[in-house]
């Protein structure tokens, strides 16, 4: 690992060489031309949207629901552990983890899925079947929520904006291809860095000395020193590589650059999401889905708690709270929220029984069987609960809800049909998810909540 993967921040020479060999490649290739074999037709079959952009919150490492979203203060010591108080809501009957404070003044904004499942306790593979809706194992890989909004909602509606479609705020998932057989024009565009830090850094120094004239004239002396370029000037593989660095300086530089510095917002406001890395990305991703981006995912790790479980939620779910409840007062209040949907969620839950023993010492594992997931904005009511789990949060006990189901309906408020056919440059012919239970197109939908 790198001295800047390692403090995780990104320096303008690694934006440009991200963009310039390799992967410009492929970090940005979503913005510039590529073969017409790898452009799938503009897809027609979608239905009138409600929503038009997403901010999916993936709490990496699976979150406990016990206690989050779905608190059992009676199941006794072995399950609630010091985690014993659940405290009510705006929203008359709701109750959250005692943890979740300002996030309870805004259940009306947000409804709970207390009954997802789908028994898959491998990180990858329950990964996998939440962000995609399909299960692993038919040789194909399916292309993520995220990949197939940015088909069908950026280039299959002809989006031109400078920040590709699909951004992941800070590190890719790293899981699975999330572009799928879709390929590469459909990965996201991950941004690194943190965007809590105020300044670039350069080879490890703090780069306030290197002025935009500055970085101008670098790239004048990177052209002179191009003799293969001039060479080659007027070879189309290389006016492919010329549009990609044209959009990596107009970030580092022009309009883009502008809009991921959040020195524009007011300091209040800064200070109202969290000066950490989570908190800045909510505001980041408010920003994003302000000027128009499909989807923007915020990678939230540090939950997968096997050792240490109560230590770490100490220092993280207040951190969640703040921020999460800000992003949804804040897209309200600046009348977003109607058209954006943010969805919360991990690859699973964690066990409802501590895992006193060693070596965990108070830890809890992976736990496919029921977990949950939070949804709002975009057309999905507030104040409800859909499903629920049994006393201790073992199993679920009522209304069982699939990642599928979930996702079909997140399509339906975009405007995509859920069970249409998903147009790609491999000629599958392949529906946008599988069949719901019974077969029968509309069945799964969250129909309560929509």
């Amino acid at each position: 690992m790198s001295e800047q993967q390692a403090n995780g921040r990104i320096t303008r020479r690694e934006v440009l060489r991200r963009v310039l060999i390799g992967g410009a490649g492929l970090a940005l290739a979503d913005r510039c031309v590529l073969r017409a074999a790898e452009k799938p037709a503009r897809p027609a079959a979608v239905r009138p949207a409600r929503a038009k952009s997403v901010i999916q919150i993936w709490m990496w490492g699976g979150p406990a629901h016990t206690d989050t979203f779905d608190p059992k203060p009676d199941a006794g010591y072995d399950y609630t552990g010091p985690f014993n108080k659940a405290i009510p809501t705006n929203v008359d009957g709701i109750q959250v983890s005692e943890w979740l404070p300002m996030l309870a003044q805004h259940a009306d904004k947000y409804s709970i899925i207390r009954s997802m499942t789908h028994h898959n306790n491998g990180h990858e593979t329950a990964a996998y079947i939440v962000q995609t809706g399909h299960q692993p194992g038919d040789r194909i890989v399916y292309p993520c929520v995220g990949a197939v909004v940015s088909l069908f909602k950026g280039y299959g509606e002809g989006y031109q904006g400078l920040i590709p479609p699909y951004v992941v705020l800070t590190r890719p998932q790293g899981r699975f291809s999330e572009s799928g057989f879709l390929g590469p024009r459909y990965k996201p565009f991950a941004t690194g860095g943190d965007p809590n830090q105020p300044r670039f850094v350069v080879d490890g120094i703090v780069a306030e000395g290197v002025s935009d004239e500055r970085q101008r004239s670098r790239r004048e002396l990177l052209h002179a020193l191009d003799t293969l370029g001039k060479v080659m000037k007027g070879d189309p593989r290389f006016e492919r590589l010329d549009a990609c660095e044209e959009k990596a300086y107009e970030l580092i530089l022009g309009d883009g650059a502008k809009l991921f510095d959040l020195s524009q917002e007011k300091p209040e406001l800064r200070e109202r999401y969290g000066r950490n890395t989570f908190g800045q990305s909510c505001l980041m991703a408010r920003r994003l889905v302000e000027q128009g981006v499909p989807y923007v995912t915020i990678n939230y790790g540090g939950w997968d708690t096997h050792k240490q479980h109560f230590e770490t939620m100490r220092r993280k779910l207040p951190e969640m709270d703040r921020a999460f409840s800000a992003l949804l007062e804040d897209l309200s209040n600046r009348g977003l929220l109607d058209t954006t949907i943010v969805w919360w969620s991990g690859e699973f839950g964690r066990t409802p029984r501590v895992q006193w023993e060693a070596p965990w010492n108070g830890g809890r594992g992976h736990h496919g069987a029921c977990f949950c997931a939070v949804v709002a904005g975009g057309g999905f009511k507030g104040g409800h609960v859909v499903g629920a789990s049994d006393a201790k949060g073992m199993e679920v006990a009522d209304r069982p809800v699939h990642p599928r189901d979930l996702i079909a309906s997140i399509y339906e408020l975009l405007g995509i049909d859920p069970d249409g056919p998903l147009p790609n440059p491999r000629g599958l012919d392949v529906k946008v998810l599988p069949a719901a239970a019974g077969g029968e197109p509309g069945v799964g939908r969250l129909r309560e909540i929509m």
